[in-house]
C-alpha cells in the first residue's frame, strides 16, 4: 500500500525538478555568490560566528512584526493603527538583512535547492512589495488600503514561508557549527 502524499508535497517535489529555473538560477548565482556568499561577509552572513544559520532567526523578526500587524488590523481598534503602521515598518527595516543571509546560505546549496530557493526569494520580494506599498499607504493616511496590501503580502508570504521553511526543515538548509553534530552519527 503506498503513502498518499500531499498536492503541496507533489507541487515542491515538481519545483525541485524544475530544471527550467536553472536559466534563473545560472543569471543570479555568480553575484550572489561574489556579493552574499564568499569572504567574510559570507561567513558574518551564514552567521558561522554563531554557530548556526542567522536567516531564521531573521525572519522571525519580520513574519513576526507583519503578523502582529496583521493582529492589531483585524481586532485592535482604531486606536492600534499607529502601532500596526510602526510594525509594518519593523518588518520592512528588517526585510534587506533577511534576505541577504538567505542569499549566503543558498550559495552553497545544491541544484534542487537553489531551484526552490529563487522561487522563495520571488514569492518573498512580491510579499515585501505589498508590505511597502501597505506602509506607504498608511503613511498616506489610506487605513483600509494598507490592511488589505498587508493582508495580500500575508497570502503570499505564506507561500514564501513554506518554501523557506521546506528548505530549512526537508532540505537541510542552514549553517550550523560542528560541535552541533552527534559524534555517534555525523548528524
Amino acid at each position: 500500500m503506498s503513502e498518499h502524499v500531499p498536492p503541496v508535497v507533489r507541487w515542491t517535489r515538481r519545483l525541485e525538478d524544475a530544471t527550467e529555473l536553472d536559466v534563473v538560477v545560472a543569471a543570479i548565482e555568480p553575484p550572489v555568490e561574489k556579493v552574499f556568499g564568499s569572504g567574510i561577509r559570507g561567513r558574518l552572513l551564514r552567521g558561522e560566528w554563531l554557530g548556526h544559520a542567522v536567516h531564521p532567526l531573521l525572519t522571525d523578526l519580520v513574519l513576526g512584526s507583519w503578523t502582529s500587524a496583521s493582529l492589531l488590523d483585524l481586532w485592535g481598534g482604531e486606536g492600534s493603527r499607529t502601532s500596526a503602521q510602526r510594525l509594518v515598518g519593523t518588518g520592512l527595516v528588517a526585510a534587506p538583512l533577511t534576505a541577504w543571509t538567505g542569499w549566503a546560505e543558498w550559495s552553497g546549496t545544491e541544484p534542487r535547492e537553489k531551484r526552490v530557493g529563487v522561487v522563495h526569494a520571488a514569492t518573498v520580494a512580491s510579499s515585501v512589495g505589498l508590505y511597502g506599498s501597505s506602509w506607504m499607504a498608511r503613511r498616506r493616511g489610506h487605513h483600509r488600503a494598507g490592511v488589505s496590501l498587508a493582508l495580500a503580502g500575508a497570502a503570499i508570504g505564506g507561500a514564501a514561508a513554506y518554501l523557506g521553511g521546506h528548505l530549512a526543515t526537508a532540505r537541510d538548509v542552514g549553517s550550523h557549527h560542528l560541535a552541533f553534530d552527534d559524534p555517534a552519527t555525523g548528524h
